[in-house]
């Protein structure tokens, strides 16, 4: 973000941006509870925001879910790492699907964690066809 940018313009740009993308977008605080959707994020899971704020993201696990996959996660967050996976996630009606996604650490201006963006893609149809 350049020094041209009226902050509030930007953040207008930047909020634009994230709820027409078509992945799925996720905001957690530093403690891992939901702040944010997309509107991607309810086609996906079938949840509202009004449904999952407040929560952790561990409600869309089940028995499926690579575990490993999910150690990995937990241990490069704790690091501040970002990471990237891929496991097998549940809608909100019970059936699985395949994901790919990203978790980048967010930093406020004094360099303390203040947020996690999730971004995750349905590769469900590149598994099977």
């Amino acid at each position: 973000m350049g020094a041209t940018h009226d902050s509030a313009a930007w953040a207008r740009v930047l909020e634009a941006a994230v709820a027409h993308v078509f992945d799925s977008v996720m905001v957690t605080d530093a403690e891992s509870r939901i702040v944010h959707t997309n509107a991607a994020f309810t086609e996906l899971t079938g949840y509202t925001l009004a449904e999952v704020e407040g929560h952790t993201p561990r409600f869309l696990q089940g028995p499926a879910t690579d575990r490993e996959v999910i150690a990995r996660l937990e241990r490069t967050i704790a690091d501040g790492g970002v990471f990237e996976g891929s496991t097998v996630n549940y809608r909100k009606d019970g059936t699985a699907f395949d994901i790919a996604w990203r978790v980048v650490p967010v930093r406020d201006d004094a360099g303390a964690l203040s947020h996690y963006v999730t971004v995750q893609r349905d590769v469900s149809a590149s598994k099977t066809g």
